[in-house]
């Protein structure tokens, strides 16, 4: 996970899982909708997964 994906998770979440896949983005982007602090983990959990 680098910096740069972290600050943009802090700053808009479902930017920053886009390649992620469409769930993923639908998660965050949901998540984001309902608060910005419940996209924000979800990003930064979707983006700390090794797959």
């Amino acid at each position: 996970m680098s910096l740069f994906r972290v600050l943009l998770s802090i700053i808009f979440p479902p930017l920053s899982v886009v390649d992620k896949g469409c769930g993923s983005f639908l998660i965050v982007t949901i998540l984001t909708a309902f608060g910005w602090v419940p996209g924000v983990i979800a990003a930064l959990v979707i983006l700390n997964k090794n797959n």
